[in-house]
């Protein structure tokens, strides 16, 4: 799935990355554990989150997250979109909560790549 479909299933907006848009995403998971993303994120998925810190951002940089969503329409601060375009993460932002912006991935047919999220 395109950044730009995750962005129109979720009504998003981007926040950084716009020139991104046509990067393939083959997976996603949901977590506000940086801890959890550490183990279990696969390069080039997408990262659900309801935090919006930079240490999200670096936990990605690690990782290799292809896209960062935001979710409840939580707003990061402007150094947070900074350095995620610093790093050429892309971000999104959702008003849609954690669970129901999973659950529409899902019905669009995005799926988490070994279970383990």
């Amino acid at each position: 799935m395109k950044i730009a479909e995750i962005k129109n299933a979720l009504k998003a907006t981007v926040l950084a990355g716009e020139q991104q848009m046509e990067n393939t995403i083959a997976g996603a998971g949901s977590a506000d554990l940086m801890e959890d993303v550490l183990a279990a994120a696969t390069e080039g998925c997408a990262l659900l989150t309801g935090v919006v810190t930079e240490q999200v951002i670096r936990t990605a940089k690690v990782s290799r997250v292809g896209v960062i969503v935001f979710v409840r329409g939580k707003q990061p601060e402007k150094r947070v979109i900074a350095l995620a375009a610093s790093y050429n993460i892309p971000l999104l932002l959702t008003r849609y909560s954690l669970f129901v912006a999973s659950g529409k991935l899902y019905m669009e047919g995005l799926r988490g790549l070994d279970g383990s999220w």
